[in-house]
């Protein structure tokens, strides 16, 4: 027996591990919390283990790294009846989600400044299940505040091009981005922004009411590729990283490929509603599918799939955007935009992946990996030696029909009730603890995270 072997506590073995040289069968060994190596599958049995080890064979159930989701709201402290600590990460974790990063508004205060990134660690630290960090938020107001929020661990910087749907997080105009954009590239940093150009959605048909049709045509594809075109043009000059969110408008792709050729540090994401679910489909008044920007048409659709299939797009999350019951009101044009999907991002990806011939090691990048290198977790992201023992036990072939019911988010409104999905996850792992089984989660173990290059 090595020296590895003597301290090894944990050895997770199924015939379907997927690491980043494929899916292949596995016993994943487990020391302290960390990955310390991929071993043959046969490893692990009887004589092999030492005496303090436990082994857990999941048989054919796939073993995924836990899932990393960079796009959630919690809005907690202030609107924590809209969603918060407890019931997100509860609802993350009941869906292979190990660590998620919290956008900064919503919440009460939005986090632009250090006195407000403390009072949201605090609320988070006691109810945190899973792993969580924190963007801050780029504000006309506060670019003084930018580079202390950066040495203070947040990931990056979030910012809107066009209004924000509250009032205490305002958007930036095209000299504030700039301001802004030049501070934070000044120190390393990452801007992260909802790109959607505020001149293409004033001269688009405003339509009150039920159709979403209406609903589709005041948000047009046009508003999202003016916006990166900007976007593109400002890392361009500023040799600045930039990412663009939850994009929607597929015309954008060639764009975004081109400038990524020239060396323009972009990279994209898009979410599981732009990528399972179609416009053709969404019944009018039915405002659990309204967000913004909006879901396109199918041949949009299968259009994002191929950006993503050829790399343009880089991740897949979930920008969790939940509210009240209340605020889906029937109306499209003032209902709350935002679709709740943490507890079902991986099977709703995966139910579509599979029918178009992708493979769990592609969910795995797109999902894990991708979103884990956007912010820097060089821990998190894979199964391989040196990682956290983080991990998603799938039942790739098994459905289920979603009911609202059996959701864990604080409020159960969701484009996908009545779905039937493939993939029911078995277990959720953090750091070498089964935090979920068969539906029974555990109490709260989840850390707070920070940059790792913070001074």
């Amino acid at each position: 027996m090595t020296d590895l072997d003597r301290n090894v506590d944990l050895v997770l073995r199924s015939t379907r591990v997927v690491t980043p040289d494929g899916t292949r069968p596995a016993s994943v060994a487990v020391t302290g919390g960390t990955i310390t190596a991929v071993l043959p599958h046969e490893r692990g049995y009887g004589s092999e283990l030492s005496p303090g080890a436990r082994l857990e064979d999941v048989g054919d159930d796939v073993v995924l790294p836990g899932l990393v989701d960079t796009h959630v709201h919690v809005n907690d402290p202030g609107r924590a009846e809209w969603e918060g600590f407890w019931t997100a990460t509860r609802a993350a974790a009941s869906g292979g989600i190990t660590t998620l990063i919290d956008m900064p508004l919503n919440s009460l205060p939005p986090t632009t400044t250090t006195a407000h990134l403390r009072i949201k660690r605090e609320v988070a630290a006691p109810k945190a299940h899973i792993d969580v960090g924190f963007w801050g938020g780029a504000l006309p107001d506060n670019v003084a505040d930018l580079k202390s929020l950066h040495d203070a661990g947040v990931f990056g910087f979030k910012a809107f091009l066009s209004p924000s749907g509250v009032e205490e997080f305002p958007e930036l105009d095209a000299a504030q981005l700039a301001t802004s954009l030049a501070e934070i590239a000044g120190f390393g940093g990452l801007l992260i922004v909802h790109a959607e150009d505020p001149r293409e959605l004033a001269a688009a048909p405003q339509r009150a009411g039920a159709k979403y049709a209406d609903f589709l045509a005041s948000r047009p594809r046009d508003a999202e590729n003016a916006a990166i075109e900007g976007l593109i043009a400002a890392a361009r000059r500023l040799d600045a990283r930039v990412h663009v969110l939850h994009l929607s408008s597929a015309d954008a792709l060639p764009l975004i490929a081109a400038a990524r050729r020239e060396g323009v540090r972009l990279t994209v994401e898009s979410c599981p509603h732009f990528l399972t679910l179609t416009a053709e489909e969404v019944p009018d008044g039915a405002t659990e599918f309204k967000c913004c920007p909006p879901i396109r048409e199918a041949a949009n659709r299968d259009a994002l799939w191929q950006g993503l299939a050829d790399g343009t797009i880089d991740c897949v999350v979930s920008d969790h955007s939940p509210s009240t019951t209340d605020l889906k009101t029937s109306d499209f044009a003032t209902a709350w935009g935002g679709i709740s999907s943490l507890q079902l991002g991986l099977p709703a990806v995966w139910t579509e992946a599979r029918r178009r011939g992708h493979s769990l090691d592609d969910v795995a990048r797109w999902m894990s990996t991708a979103p884990a290198a956007l912010a820097g977790l060089d821990t998190k992201g894979a199964i391989e030696a040196g990682r956290d023992a983080d991990f998603a036990v799938l039942a790739p072939d098994e459905s289920f029909t979603v009911d609202p019911a059996a959701l864990q988010h604080r409020n159960r409104v969701t484009a996908y009730a009545g779905r039937t999905l493939y993939g029911v996850v078995r277990s959720t792992w953090l750091r070498g603890r089964r935090i979920v089984a068969d539906g029974v989660i555990a109490e709260p173990s989840g850390r707070l995270l920070e940059r790792t290059d913070r001074p």
